[in-house]
């Protein structure tokens, strides 16, 4: 829709106006950073010392930034969180699965495990979206699944191990959008799984799974059974060629390349806990800014479910999403838009650790701005 001519004041402009939750911003000093290695990477296969080297150093960053407990290891495979949600049903869950579903997301792998003829029917513990599902001990589930961020609504949820849950049952958790600014104890979970692409600020088309112990016997266990398994989704596979710092099928190097850097970034701030402390920073502007406003309300009611990485506001009938959306766009902040299958008149901000604070707040002094030009 074309915008209303409203010129926002540049002063009241963020420095950098991409509010993306996926893909988020990639800072200019990452891809300059990607440029200047010239012929010495892209175009090297991954089976050699260059891209080995990379690989390598990616995981061990990974391991002190996550703490990884003893016995975890950082595998890794091509193909992003959606190929991963068929690498469990094919390698982690043995027979039955519960799933967690509470937005777009959480579905999607409940989807792939129910879709699965080899698999009982899993359970499912429905939240509508907006609120938070919880897990429950269930005999014969062996794996409990679900998201440390729900993408689609804005909802964040605990990573702990479920009381009462069978002693050899596995927790995977999708970190996708979680991963980097979320405060997580590993330990609590045994595959704690993300792509590239929202808190590492790079591109797509990987997957990393932190993995336990446990995980790794029930992935070889399983691929010693007579299920089929493709190569593509073949777990083991992707462990030996991790431990061997590649990867089994040719990975995006530049994605490797783009958050080892940003890895590089987080640690050198202080790692994990000043990714959380920003991304706190951020959302305490963005709900504030909601809670005070005559005509914005965060749209997940209960604060303790509100995500610090990724914000949703729903507006007043009289402010229309779309109208706001287009006169930002026009003025260089983008990619605020809802979930488009929630179908809300609402904001979706991405807070991740590569978006400053400050333009979080400079979002809210627009909006503001916006809101009264209209």
């Amino acid at each position: 829709m074309s915008a209303p001519d409203l010129t926002i004041p540049a002063d009241l402009l963020p420095r950098d106006g991409r509010f993306g939750s996926g893909p988020s911003r990639v800072p200019v000093e990452r891809l300059e950073a990607l440029a200047a290695t010239g012929t010495s990477l892209m175009g090297t296969s991954h089976r050699q010392q260059p891209v080995r080297s990379l690989v390598g150093r990616l995981r061990g960053q990974l391991t002190d930034f996550f703490a990884l407990p003893e016995g975890y290891e950082v595998v890794l495979g091509v193909g992003g969180s959606t190929a991963f949600w068929d690498v469990a049903t094919h390698g982690l869950i043995e027979r039955r699965s519960q799933h967690l579903v509470y937005g777009e997301f959480t579905s999607k792998f409940a989807t792939a495990a129910a879709a699965a003829p080899w698999l009982e029917a899993p359970s499912l513990v429905r939240e509508e979206p907006g609120g938070l599902a919880v897990p429950r001990a269930e005999a014969g589930v062996d794996a409990y699944c679900w998201a440390h961020n729900e993408t689609s609504t804005g909802v964040m949820a605990p990573v702990l191990r479920p009381e009462g849950i069978d002693d050899d049952a596995l927790v995977l958790v999708d970190a996708t959008s979680g991963a980097a600014g979320l405060p997580v104890d590993v330990s609590q979970a045994d595959v704690y799984y993300f792509a590239p692409q929202k808190g590492f600020a790079a591109d797509g088309g990987l997957w990393i799974a932190l993995m336990s112990p446990r995980a790794i016997e029930r992935a070889q266990r399983i691929a010693a059974s007579d299920r089929h398994v493709p190569a593509f989704f073949d777990l083991p596979t992707a462990i030996d060629n991790s431990r061997k710092d590649q990867t089994y099928n040719t990975p995006a190097l530049a994605t490797l390349f783009l958050m080892s850097e940003q890895l590089d970034w987080m640690l050198g701030e202080g790692g994990l806990d000043a990714m959380v402390a920003r991304t706190t920073a951020s959302s305490g502007h963005l709900y504030g800014w909601a809670d005070a406003s005559s005509w914005a309300s965060p749209f997940v009611t209960d604060p303790a479910h509100r995500s610090i990485v990724v914000g949703t506001v729903d507006l007043d009938p009289s402010v229309d999403h779309e109208t706001v959306l287009a006169v930002l766009r026009a003025n260089g902040v983008v990619d605020c838009d809802p979930y488009r299958k929630l179908g809300r008149n609402q904001l979706r901000v991405a807070m991740f650790p590569g978006v400053d604070p400050d333009d979080v707040a400079a979002l809210t002094r627009c909006l503001d701005w916006v809101a009264e030009g209209l």
